[in-house]
């Protein structure tokens, strides 16, 4: 029963998850919450995997193209996770998936947090996935092991813990909480001692002085409101900022009264 049960699951997403990939589920920040009896996990700083069963997508839903031995045991289900080799190795990993070529693809796992398509709570999903490798073992998929919170102060020390190994933060979600698509879940939080936000960039600025043919500054705009950003860019960055259009990832130190953020310095172009 509970083998047919699990084809009839595996049938079911492979169905409703290729396709066309849906918006993707986003993270809030937390703050203070109750999140007694939820579950947390490593924040890992790496490129967005969302495979719909036949195919692989960042993100902003543009198709990977890896190598054929990299998803030969991938399931015909969707599963949600993050590209990642490594701490401390965005830009590598980076490279590896924006290539047309293989680049370093056998270096890169994806490291799954969710099977958005079954049904149950978090760690029902995770097990339909974890059955199907039982007989479909694959050495570029793995599950982010998920650790029960005990209480805020539990939380604090594990953010401790993964800075100290230069680790980029926690996730903390609600394990009875369904994946939810298309918008950012009030289940499912991050938690980071800087704050990093995302925009879109609207328009480019000219620089001045040694920047005159260069980028000066952008203008970009998320659910803050449109703001200018001029620091935290490398000369390479300057003359080829991120297009208009793109998402950039920038951090800042709290906010001002009018609800803008304060100090805004840019981080790094969204993948």
């Amino acid at each position: 029963m509970k083998k047919m049960f699990v084809s009839f699951l595996l049938l079911f997403s492979a169905q409703s998850a290729v396709g066309n990939p849906p918006d993707l589920m986003l993270l809030q920040s937390y703050d203070k919450q109750d999140v007694r009896g939820w579950v947390m996990s490593e924040k890992l700083d790496g490129v967005r995997g969302y495979w719909d069963g036949k195919q692989l997508y960042t993100r902003q839903n543009q198709i990977l193209t890896p190598p054929a031995y990299f998803v030969r045991d991938f399931p015909p289900f969707a599963i949600d996770g993050e590209l990642f080799s490594q701490r401390n190795q965005f830009d590598k990993i980076s490279a590896v998936v924006r290539s047309q070529k293989d680049k370093g693809w056998e270096t890169l796992s994806l490291h799954v947090f969710d099977v958005p398509n079954a049904s149950g709570n978090l760690f029902e999903r995770l097990a339909v996935l974890e059955n199907y490798l039982k007989d479909h073992p694959s050495p570029h998929i793995k599950i982010i092991p998920q650790i029960p919170v005990q209480n805020r102060q539990h939380v604090i020390d594990f953010l401790h813990e993964i800075e100290k190994l230069n680790g980029e933060g926690v996730v903390i979600r609600n394990p009875d909480a369904p994946y939810e698509f298309g918008k950012r879940s009030t289940q499912i939080l991050k938690f980071k001692t800087a704050q990093d936000e995302e925009c879109t960039v609207i328009e480019h600025h000219k620089g001045k002085g040694q920047f005159e043919n260069a980028l000066g500054s952008l203008t970009c705009e998320n659910h803050r409101g449109r703001f200018k950003i001029g620091s935290g860019f490398n000369l390479q960055e300057r003359i080829n900022p991120p297009p208009v259009g793109s998402v950039i990832t920038y951090k800042y130190r709290g906010l001002t009264n009018a609800g803008k953020p304060r100090f805004a310095t840019y981080w790094r172009e969204k993948k």
